[in-house]
């Protein structure tokens, strides 16, 4: 229960202000320049974050940022900012509450994470939810100058496309920090700025190339990509990172249900749409799954940390000690 006070509850700051950010690109930012936004999102966050860590990549520092960058900055950022477009602020954070099952998937596949059971069973009840949720929900009309196609597949498939994206980069982001290296394993203020910054600078040529000149942008606009830029990426990767160092990746999976319970919710009260009774009983699932895959006490068995993790004790505190911190939670 410390842990998830310590850890989880500044991680949970993430996936709100995720589900926020849907809202905030469905209703106030240009429709039609997706690489241009998700360029203005990332850079500006990355450059602040990389002035206040005041260190640049070194080793193989540079190609895993640039991997990254790729995935949790400019391939998930624009799938992102078209999902909002093309869907109803609440079904896009929806499509999102499927990132416990895919983290959880991807770190054991890429990081030999295995879940526990009662992670399992609480990813798949908030799967449940969203089902449910998803059911009552009032299809891609919404307003908000969506540009998408009539049955919402577009949208749906750039929410998917984001869900892979993340879920890989994570897992990446999380297994290249856990063993020390060459060059160092950064903190999370200095791989966070480069991933953004190295993500944006990537997006920079091809939002030119493929959109032209950057779009005009009204006060509304220019606030909403303040939001977005300094609130729902700078402060929110900031602590998603930090969750992912010290919390089970299928845990940190859990707290990003609230993603899509926050875009239901100013779904609702902010953009009209209805919240029935599905979408009500898909909410208090997702909470029972939260509930459900929350970390265990510290007071388990080295054995039993290391049939979840696959690393046996002694080498897990080999690996710490060179790493120089203590190891996370669970780990």
């Amino acid at each position: 229960m410390e842990a998830i006070i310590r850890w989880g509850v500044p991680t949970a700051l993430a996936p709100v202000a995720w589900g926020a950010n849907y809202y905030v690109t469905h209703r106030y930012l240009p429709a039609g320049a997706p690489l241009w936004g998700a360029a203005l999102r990332a850079l500006p966050a990355g450059l602040l974050l990389l002035a206040a860590a005041r260190r640049l990549p070194r080793g193989a520092w540079w190609w895993r940022s640039a991997v990254l960058g790729a995935l949790n900055t400019a391939a998930f950022f624009v799938l992102v900012y078209l999902a909002s477009q093309w869907l109803p602020a609440g079904t896009a954070a929806m499509v999102m509450a499927l990132s416990p099952l895919a983290l959880m998937l991807c770190a054991w596949l890429l990081a030999g994470e295995r879940p526990l059971p009662a992670q399992l069973a609480g990813g798949a009840v908030g799967v449940g939810g969203v089902v449910l949720m998803l059911a009552g929900d009032p299809g891609p009309a919404g307003g908000g100058g969506g540009t998408g196609g009539a049955d919402g597949l577009p949208g749906l498939l750039a929410s998917l496309g984001a869900l892979l994206a993340s879920s890989v980069g994570y897992v990446l982001a999380k297994r290249w920090a856990a063993p020390a290296d060459g060059g160092g394993t950064p903190g999370v203020l200095a791989s966070t700025a480069w991933q953004l910054t190295l993500g944006g600078l990537l997006l920079l040529p091809v939002a030119a190339l493929a959109e032209g000149a950057p779009p005009a942008l009204d006060g509304g606009a220019l606030a909403a990509f303040g939001y977005t830029s300094m609130v729902a990426t700078a402060l929110a990767f900031l602590v998603w990172f930090t969750g992912l160092r010290r919390l089970p990746a299928a845990t940190v999976g859990l707290i990003g249900l609230l993603n899509p319970v926050t875009g239901v919710l100013l779904g609702t009260v902010l953009d009209g749409e209805p919240l029935g009774p599905a979408r009500l009983g898909g909410m208090a699932l997702v909470a029972v799954g939260v509930l459900l895959g929350r970390p265990r006490p510290d007071g388990a068995s080295p054995r039993a940390r290391a049939d979840r993790t696959g690393v046996l004790p002694a080498r897990q505190a080999a690996a710490t000690a060179a790493q120089g911190c203590e190891p996370p939670p669970e780990a």
